[in-house]
């Protein structure tokens, strides 16, 4: 459980996240973009898919499936919407070609959501067609809570006619067990994580043993109708209490934890014999990823400053 110094750092790092002057501000400089963006590659495979496709070989090699994802969100034009799709097409193409075992990921926010909800159920239901012939597996990420009636319809809508498509569900927002309850009515899978947007406090639960609870009685529901689910957490104390109550040990279960964030964790689950995936970014939108990242985890700030001035801090064996 955080600090009360560490949820005001965790607070203020969700509102830099957001802070559209900021983002430019580091991008366009050319002093701090490479420190900044040195200090990234701790949680982002690159900016490139070719970085993304041979992270995601070196971690098969090492008996980790992935879920890749090309990075983005609240893209704001059709046109920019438009070549996120074309750029996942790609993907999903790569991943078939090199033999990846990989999962795709992204926000429909990025394909077209923030511009308009037909042009990203137009495009879901293409990239739907198009994995579905490459034998690939798409994971819809969750937004802001503003979003998720749209991400919601967009998700049944598509899952009606493919079952290569899966959805994200954030167990802080009060209103979640409701939608849970009847999305397990549709055959995708459901990546439960606890969610990382500052929102509200009148309709989300804030990190907490209530929360932990909450996010147990999710797993639970689940499990009851034998629904296939992601546990996608680094919560260790959590991840123990799922594993001591044989909740991971399900096939139709697996952890899922992010590139960089806890290797020692999902390394320890994999050789526990539990399901396991990593999850991986590329792309050039990687700022408010970061921030949300060491949102969730303040300490983490300690070695993002670290990564920022010690280009030895980088260069170590790959923990997995």
């Amino acid at each position: 459980m955080l600090s009360t110094e560490e949820i005001v750092a965790a607070n203020a790092l969700k509102r830099i996240a957001r802070n559209d002057g900021m983002k430019q501000y580091i991008q366009n400089s050319k002093d701090l973009y490479p420190v900044f963006q040195r200090a990234a590659k701790r949680f982002i495979t690159g900016e490139t898919r070719e970085d993304g496709i041979q992270r995601a070989r070196s971690l098969n090699d090492k008996g980790y499936p992935v879920s890749l994802e090309y990075i983005g969100e609240n893209t704001a034009t059709k046109e920019e919407c438009v070549k996120a799709k074309n750029e996942m097409i790609e993907l999903i193409g790569d991943i078939q070609s090199h033999g990846i075992d990989s999962k795709i990921s992204f926000d429909l926010s990025h394909i077209g959501l923030s511009v308009d909800e037909s042009l990203a159920l137009k495009h879901m239901d293409e990239l739907a067609g198009v994995a579905k012939q490459h034998v690939c597996y798409l994971m819809i990420s969750m937004e802001e809570s503003a979003k998720t009636n749209s991400i919601l319809n967009i998700y049944k809508q598509v899952s009606s006619i493919y079952n290569n498509v899966g959805i994200t569900l954030q167990v802080n927002l009060k209103r979640s067990l409701d939608d849970l309850r009847e999305l397990l009515h549709f055959p995708g899978k459901i990546r439960l994580v606890k969610g990382a947007y500052k929102e509200s406090p009148e309709i989300m639960i804030q990190r907490s043993e209530e929360l932990n609870h909450r996010y147990l009685q999710f797993v639970q529901e689940c499990l009851d109708v034998n629904h296939p689910i992601s546990i996608a957490t680094h919560d260790e104390k959590l991840l123990n209490e799922i594993k001591k109550r044989g909740y991971a040990q399900k096939s139709n279960v697996e952890i899922e934890m992010l590139d960089g964030i806890r290797p020692d964790l999902i390394n320890q689950s994999k050789e526990e014999g539990y399901n396991t995936r990593v999850y991986l970014l590329y792309g050039l939108e990687w700022f408010l990823y970061v921030c949300h990242r060491l949102a969730e985890n303040p300490p983490n700030i300690y070695q993002f400053i670290a990564d920022m001035v010690n280009v030895e801090s980088l260069e170590v064996v790959d923990p997995y």
